[in-house]
C-alpha cells in the first residue's frame, strides 16, 4: 500500500490478548471514539506460549464488542482480525497510519518506547499513539488473570462474561 493511501483516521491497535480484558477493551473503546475506524488486530508473539488459539481469541473479542449480551457493548466501527508477522506491516496491510497501544506502568513505557522506535525504522510512515490505562486497570495483565483462573480465583473484576466462562472452562482442563 502506498503512503498516500494511508488513512490517519484508521488506527489499529494489535497484541496476543490471551485473554481480553476489562483493560484492553477500555483501550479498544475509547481507540473506537478516536477514529473512524479501529481494528484489532490479534497476532502471534513467539515470545508467549498462549492458552487460547488465535482463532478463539478473534472470536472471544468480536463476542465482547459486538454487544453479544449488551446492546451497549456494540462498537460498530470496531473490526477484529488476526495477523501473523509484523505488527507495523500488519499496520500498513491494513490501510492505517497509527498504531495505537495501551501503556500501564513505567516499564509498559520503557518497552513501548522502544517498540515504537523499531516500528518507526522499520516503516517510517506509521506514527505510535499511546493511551494510558485507566488507574483501574493499571495491574491487570492477561498472564496474571490465567494463573488466577488457574486457581479458581474471582475473575468478576476483570474479565466480561464470555471471557470469563470461557478462561474457567480451559482453566480447569
Amino acid at each position: 500500500m502506498s503512503d498516500s493511501t494511508l488513512s490517519p483516521r484508521v488506527a489499529v491497535y494489535t497484541g496476543t490478548f490471551d485473554p481480553v480484558h476489562y483493560g484492553h477493551l477500555d483501550i479498544i473503546r475509547r481507540g473506537s471514539q478516536l477514529f473512524d475506524k479501529l481494528i484489532v488486530g490479534v497476532g502471534i508473539n513467539p515470545d508467549k506460549k498462549t492458552l487460547f488459539n488465535i482463532e478463539e481469541r478473534v472470536q472471544l473479542i468480536r463476542d465482547v464488542t459486538s454487544g453479544r449480551g449488551n446492546k451497549a457493548d456494540t462498537l460498530s466501527n470496531v473490526e477484529v482480525l488476526s495477523f501473523e508477522g509484523l505488527a507495523v506491516r500488519f499496520v500498513r496491510d491494513s490501510g492505517a497510519r497509527i498504531m495505537l497501544r495501551g501503556l500501564r506502568t513505567l516499564s509498559d513505557m520503557e518497552y513501548e518506547f522502544t517498540m515504537s522506535l523499531m516500528n518507526l525504522a522499520q516503516d517510517p510512515q506509521i506514527e505510535t499513539l499511546f493511551l494510558m490505562a485507566k488507574e483501574e486497570f493499571s495491574h491487570v495483565s492477561s498472564s496474571l488473570l490465567r494463573q488466577i483462573a488457574a486457581l479458581d480465583g474471582n475473575l468478576s473484576k476483570f474479565l466480561p462474561e464470555p471471557v470469563r466462562t470461557a478462561l474457567a472452562e480451559r482453566a480447569r482442563r
